[in-house]
């Protein structure tokens, strides 16, 4: 996989700068495509996947249940799935998160209701017996299901997403680059942490106020906090605005590139960025060079703020 290491662009040639910093994001991209493509083949990667692959994928209707209900959910399973599953159990006390799950048994192929339920109706199909039935959908039912905050037991297989590097002096440089660029920003102790498994969120500020609102998990690995930094700095100048929900997998790829080419220029090893794209496995690599104008321009707004 691509590594990346100290820059040696320093961008600082006036006549040169804006064609200069266009040629080596451009190459620093190419860089992060190569390095999601090798990070998909990658033991690790497929081990990940394996886990995620025995997750539920949720309906839109249910995904805004649970986060209404857990706004910090991130992994969602059943209590026996939990157990039977990933060896890991709800933790006693822990409320339910509730859902509608699908109802899929034998219906009838005239009137659509369940053996059950048929007996009840005026339906007069006699072709062929209930057993003879095929299975489809005949209602929902409320089900109750727990994020992995919620567990303990076995831990899962996490991929080294997080940029490392000295950033001491970065994550100061960026909080200073806030006020700059509009942004309230906030570096939350893990004690007083409210989004769950989530590193950093963007959001309004208030509901009277519709100023961006960063709020980062403190932690010891700075470069990390740096890197999520600038990863909700993007989200921030790119996607404040924007709902589309179809839209998430291509902003996430956006504002990680950004967090690569920002944390690469700052001296930071992002390499961890491969991996994180390579999660978003809809999309195909190539979506960051699509939307290359759109990093470009975000990361050097960035880097503008920035005394490197």
């Amino acid at each position: 996989m691509a590594t990346t290491s100290n820059s040696s662009v320093s961008f600082t040639e006036t006549d040169a700068r804006r064609d200069e910093m266009h040629s080596t994001i451009d190459s620093w991209i190419d860089d992060l495509v190569d390095g999601v493509n090798d990070a998909r083949a990658s033991a690790e990667f497929r081990s990940w996947l394996d886990v995620q692959s025995r997750f539920h994928d949720y309906s839109y209707r249910n995904t805004l249940l649970i986060k209404r209900q857990c706004p910090g959910a991130t992994r969602v399973a059943g209590y026996r799935t939990w157990q039977e599953e990933f060896d890991r159990h709800v933790k006693e006390g822990e409320r339910a998160i509730w859902i509608w799950a699908p109802i899929i048994t034998k219906q009838c192929p005239e009137c659509g209701n369940s053996p059950s339920y048929h007996e009840n109706t005026d339906c007069n199909y006699d072709e062929t017996s209930a057993d003879e039935w095929s299975k489809g959908l005949v209602g929902f039912r409320p089900a109750a299901v727990f994020d992995i905050s919620q567990t303990e037991g076995d831990p899962l297989p996490e991929l080294q997403t997080a940029a490392t590097g000295d950033a001491d002096e970065l994550v100061p440089a960026l909080l200073d680059a806030a006020t700059e660029l509009d942004l309230t920003v906030r570096i939350v102790p893990k004690t007083d942490w409210p989004h769950g498994d989530a590193k950093g969120v963007c959001e309004k500020l208030s509901l009277y106020d519709a100023q961006p609102l960063v709020e980062v998990l403190d932690r010891p690995n700075q470069a990390g906090v740096a890197g999520t930094l600038i990863h909700e700095y993007a989200h921030a100048l790119l996607h404040f605005d924007v709902d589309d929900d179809t839209e998430r997998s291509k902003r996430e790829i956006e504002a990680e590139a950004v967090a690569y080419v920002v944390g690469r220029y700052c001296g930071l090893d992002t390499s961890g960025s491969a991996f994180y794209l390579a999660a978003w496995e809809s999309d195909d690599p190539e979506v960051v060079r699509e939307r290359l104008g759109r990093i470009s321009r975000t990361a050097e707004e960035i880097i503008e703020y920035l005394p490197m």
